[in-house]
C-alpha cells in the first residue's frame, strides 16, 4: 500500500476547485496521512476551505504524522521516504526526491 502525504496547499485548493480528494485513477491501493502541523496550518487560515479540510480530514480519519518539525514542508521532507507527495509547492517540489501528486487545469489530479 502507498502513502500519500497531503500537504496544506494541496487540500485547500483541491476544495477551493471542487476536486474530490479520490487518487484512484492514478494510484491503486493507497493510505492518506498529513503531518500533525498541518491542522495548524489549516487552523491559522480560518476560511471557509481551511474548516472544510478541518471537517474531511476528521470524517475520513485521515491519519496523522506526528512530527518534531518546525513546519509542514520539513516535516514532509523528512518523512516522505517511500511515498507519494501530494503537493503545489514549488520549493518543496525541488527538495523531494519521491513521485509527487499535482493539480492540473484546476480539474484533475497528476502524478509526476
Amino acid at each position: 500500500m502507498k502513502t500519500i502525504i497531503l500537504d496544506t496547499n494541496f487540500i485547500v485548493s483541491a476544495l477551493k476547485n471542487k476536486i474530490n480528494l479520490d487518487f484512484s485513477d492514478i494510484v491503486t491501493n493507497y493510505d492518506l496521512k498529513i503531518i500533525d502541523k498541518t491542522i495548524d496550518e489549516l487552523e491559522k487560515l480560518n476560511d471557509k476551505y481551511s474548516k472544510l479540510a478541518i471537517k474531511i480530514i476528521e470524517k475520513n480519519k485521515i491519519k496523522k504524522i506526528k512530527s518534531k518539525e518546525r513546519d509542514v514542508d520539513h516535516a514532509i521532507i523528512k518523512n516522505s521516504k517511500d511515498t507519494i507527495v501530494a503537493t503545489l509547492d514549488k520549493e518543496l517540489k525541488k527538495q523531494l526526491d519521491v513521485p509527487i501528486i499535482t493539480i492540473r487545469q484546476k480539474k484533475y489530479f497528476k502524478i509526476e
